[in-house]
């Protein structure tokens, strides 16, 4: 079976880089209109490579803690594609992969981590509500390791990405009369915190890749864009609140 997303328009948040640049570039690949959604200006580089591939894409500034740009990057969408197939809300704190004790983090910290991941989630889903429902259209959030089975010097970060696993499953049973889906995706990909930390100490890598069966780090766009090109697909239909680990067999106990 071939993936296709012709006819279908994605928003992604944080596709500026790593893994979110991966989806954005698997779903124009597949055929979809992209949004590539992004507080920075590196989201417009995102949509050159889409269009010297051939690819349809537009970029709008989006900060997903700020409910007006969601709105506008889903009037995007709209205004672009004339519908709304699928948000992939990707986007996560700056600084999600700065370790940290739970006794010397500040409320200032949790605001972020809770900023970015969960209130980005909820205004990702209310703002786009509507348009979803009328395509029959797919929410798809990002967890990790860290928000199913904890991380040590991580707290925050899997707080969040746990949090997030909940949000998925009520809200699937909450839009499912709709004919909506809502799922969550578990990624073990290079990322630029994780390029940088192996640039600094190449063991990391080796180590991280003993530890997955498939015996290697996944490529953002080539192992988990397509995935997530699969949820946002007509094919997915029948599938909603679920957990999708896309990370070479690195976890299997859900």
């Amino acid at each position: 079976m071939t993936v296709t997303l012709d006819g279908r328009c994605v928003i992604v948040t944080g596709a500026g880089d790593g893994v979110g640049r991966g989806v954005a570039l698997a779903c124009a690949e597949a055929g979809a209109q992209v949004i590539v959604a992004t507080r920075n200006d590196n989201g417009g580089a995102v949509v050159g490579e889409i269009d010297a591939r051939g690819g349809r894409a537009a970029w709008a500034r989006c900060d997903v803690t700020d409910e007006a740009t969601v709105v506008a990057a889903v009037d995007l969408a709209l205004e672009r594609a004339g519908a709304l197939h699928a948000i992939v809300h990707n986007a996560t704190s700056n600084r999600s992969s700065e370790p940290h004790r739970l006794e010397d983090v500040d409320v200032a910290l949790w605001d972020e981590h809770a900023a970015v991941s969960l209130r980005g989630a909820y205004h990702c889903a209310r703002a786009g509500f509507a348009a979803l429902r009328a395509s029959q259209g797919t929410l798809i959030l990002m967890t990790s390791p860290a928000g199913i089975e904890g991380t040590v010097g991580l707290p925050l970060y899997g707080t969040v990405k746990g949090a997030l696993r909940g949000f998925t499953k009520s809200l699937a049973r909450e839009w499912a009369p709709y004919g909506m889906q809502v799922n969550i995706v578990s990624p073990l990909a290079l990322s630029p915190a994780m390029t940088r930390a192996i640039e600094q100490d190449p063991g990391v890598g080796e180590r991280l890749a003993r530890r997955v069966p498939m015996g290697r780090v996944g490529d953002p766009e080539h192992d988990v864009g397509p995935a997530v090109a699969y949820l946002a697909s007509a094919d997915a239909h029948y599938v909603t609140g679920q957990t999708l680990a896309v990370d070479g067999g690195h976890f299997m106990n859900f």
